[in-house]
């Protein structure tokens, strides 16, 4: 079954001299035809409703052609051709049941209209079922507010590292966003933490609220933390006569990963702080209380941002003031995040702790 013979002279008719009312018509007719009938179509009848169903839509109204994006949006081998004329209409409400619910649109498409359209395009792609990691990307990078919430609120999206880590970032300063991505299963427990000291009182209590009772225990124990994790106040600690020597260093090109693990490895804790603080480009004040902490991943982000091996976090953590001797077992658990954790990820979290200087918000007292 394809175009019925009697509708040919009709269709030659409309294509060339036809109104606007009557092509609109036309254009329905040919379109609850494929719908009917898609099921038992082979390609060279749905090549043919393509061609006639594109030269009917681009010169049909509006409401023509949102009708037509409806009625193919759920259609598995819909045409084409018109499917990816309509998906990148200006109009999004022509656009949108596309963008929303085709599955025939291929990811270089798609990509095309998120990097081209307005935000109303982004917000639609948002809501697709199992969007893959080149589009959550594109979203994380150029959408607003809305689009990120949307993103975030979409289980089947599946998001880079990377991307969760801006989206930790900016859910520090957003609460409704930080509450979606707080409760994300592919949320890693570091950008967990970051999420959660960064967010408010009340942001926290809409976490807790909502988690499955996995998560909601992870944040509990986040919010259980000590406020103050050093055992030695910063103030106890002269960080002058290092900074001094590293800068040396620095300036003779020597300091390095080695400079930091020889550091380490000799228990020159000062100058191990110093040298951290130099290569990861942040103050002094923020390293020293990441090292004197309890958890070892804060040093598992330092090392990644800074693209050095696993041996250097295991000396920098052996190095540490105040968790003491770590088991096997620990070691095991931080080899695994280590190997988890992408650069790319460790850097955008070294630029929050830049930002917010390691210090809880004071929202969130």
């Amino acid at each position: 079954m394809s175009i019925p013979a009697s509708l040919a002279p009709e269709l030659e008719e409309v294509l060339q001299h036809g109104s606007s009312a009557r092509r609109a018509q036309t254009l329905k007719r040919l379109a609850i035809l494929f719908a009917e009938g898609a099921s038992r179509f082979n390609e060279d009848h749905i090549a043919l409703f393509d061609e006639v169903l594109c030269q009917l839509s681009r010169e049909a109204d509006a409401g023509a052609r949102v009708e037509l994006s409806h009625r193919i949006a759920t259609i598995p081998n819909a045409p084409p051709k018109v499917l990816a004329e309509l998906a990148s209409d200006d109009d999004i409400a022509v656009a949108q049941p596309l963008l929303k619910q085709s599955a025939r649109l291929r990811t270089a498409g798609l990509l095309e209209i998120a990097r081209s359209k307005g935000q109303a395009h982004l917000l639609a792609i948002s809501k697709r079922i199992g969007l893959p990691t080149p589009l959550t990307d594109t979203l994380i990078e150029r959408g607003n507010e809305e689009v990120l919430r949307s993103l975030a609120g979409n289980p089947s999206a599946e998001i880079s590292d990377a991307g969760l880590a801006v989206l930790v970032e900016k859910g520090g300063r957003d609460s409704a966003l930080g509450t979606k991505v707080a409760l994300r299963s592919d949320l890693s427990g570091s950008l967990l933490r970051v999420l959660v000291l960064a967010s408010s009182g009340p942001a926290r209590q809409r976490m807790l609220a909502l988690a499955e009772p996995g998560r909601q225990s992870e944040i509990r124990a986040i919010l259980a933390e000590p406020a103050d994790e050093k055992p030695i106040p910063a103030a106890a600690r002269d960080y002058k006569a290092a900074e001094r020597r590293v800068f040396e260093l620095r300036e003779a090109k020597k300091l390095d990963e080695a400079a930091v693990v020889e550091f380490a490895e000799n228990g020159q804790y000062e100058e191990l702080v110093a040298a951290l603080a130099s290569l990861c480009a942040v103050p002094v004040s923020v390293v020293d209380r990441l090292m004197a902490g309890e958890r070892v991943d804060p040093v598992l982000i330092l090392c990644k941002s800074a693209s050095w091996g696993w041996q250097t976090a295991r000396a920098i953590m052996s190095a540490m003031a105040g968790p003491g001797d770590l088991s096997s077992r620990d070691l095991d658990t931080a080899y695994a995040n280590f190997e988890r954790l992408s650069p790319t990820t460790a850097q955008r979290v070294m630029r929050f702790w830049q930002v917010q200087h390691w210090e809880r918000s004071p929202a969130s007292e």
